[in-house]
C-alpha cells in the first residue's frame, strides 16, 4: 500500500542528506515522526532501531513478521524489538514495499557471491560497526536489518532473489517513533547486485516533532 505525503504543521528537528555508502546514527525521539527520501532513485538504506533507554531491546525483523504475518513493510506495518515492543509505525509510504530479509551486505558475503575482486569493497557491516562505535555498539549488536527501497522477491523454492529496485527518485517512506529511538544507517554501497541500480546515491533523513 502507498501514501502520498501532508503538510508538515510541527516543529522539524532533523534534515541530513546522507552520501552513498556512508553512514548515520541518532536520535529519534518517542512520537515524533521520521522519515527516509530516496533521492535519485533505486537506493537501498540499510536500517536498525534500537530501544533508546534500553540497546538490547533492538529491532527484530523475526518478531516483526511474526507479529504481521507478512515479510515486507509498508503503511501500517509495526515494527518490533527482540521484547515485542512496537518500536516504531510506518505511517506513510510512497514507495509500497520494504525488505526484512535481504540483511546487509559484507565483505566476506561479496567476495563468496561476487569473486574475490569485490574483497576490498566497501560494505554496510562496515558502515554499521564504524558508526555504531560513536553510541559504544559492537559487532554483537548488529542484528537483522531493514532495507528500505529494497527489492528482495521470495522465489516460489524458498530462496530469496536481489532484484532491480521498485523505487523512484523522490520516494519516502515515514515512521512514527513510538517510544524514543536510537537508529542507525547504513547508505548501501552495494556496487554488485541491482538494489542500488548498480549505482548508489545519497539519500536524505528528515524529522519532525508532534
Amino acid at each position: 500500500m502507498s501514501t502520498s505525503s501532508q503538510n508538515r504543521t510541527q516543529q522539524q528537528f532533523l534534515d541530513v542528506v546522507i552520501d552513498a555508502g556512508d553512514g548515520w546514527i541518532g536520535d529519534i525521539p518517542a512520537g515524533s515522526l521520521f522519515r527516509v527520501v530516496d533521492l535519485h532513485g533505486n537506493q537501498a538504506v540499510d536500517t536498525l532501531f534500537y530501544d533508546a533507554h534500553d540497546l538490547t531491546n533492538r529491532f527484530s525483523a523475526v518478531d516483526t513478521i511474526r507479529f504481521q504475518g507478512a515479510v515486507y513493510l509498508t503503511t501500517g506495518s509495526v515494527l518490533r524489538s527482540v521484547n515485542g515492543d512496537p518500536l516504531a509505525t510506518i505511517v506513510e509510504d510512497t514507495c509500497g514495499r520494504h525488505d526484512t530479509i535481504g540483511g546487509a551486505c559484507a565483505k566476506e558475503s561479496n567476495e563468496i557471491r561476487y569473486g574475490e575482486h569485490t574483497r576490498f569493497q566497501h560494505a554496510c557491516r562496515s558502515t554499521f560497526v564504524r558508526k555504531a562505535a560513536e553510541r559504544g555498539l559492537t559487532k554483537r549488536d548488529l542484528t537483522h536489518n531493514v532495507n528500505f527501497f529494497m527489492n528482495v522477491p521470495v522465489t516460489s523454492t524458498g530462496g530469496l532473489s536481489f532484484a532491480d529496485g521498485v523505487s523512484a527518485a523522490g520516494k519516502y517512506v515515514e515512521l512514527r517513533a513510538e517510544r524514543d529511538l536510537v537508529v542507525l544507517i547504513s547508505n548501501c554501497p552495494q556496487l554488485n547486485n541491482p538494489c542500488n541500480g548498480y549505482d548508489p546515491t545519497p539519500v536524505q533523513l528528515l524529522g519532525w516533532s508532534q
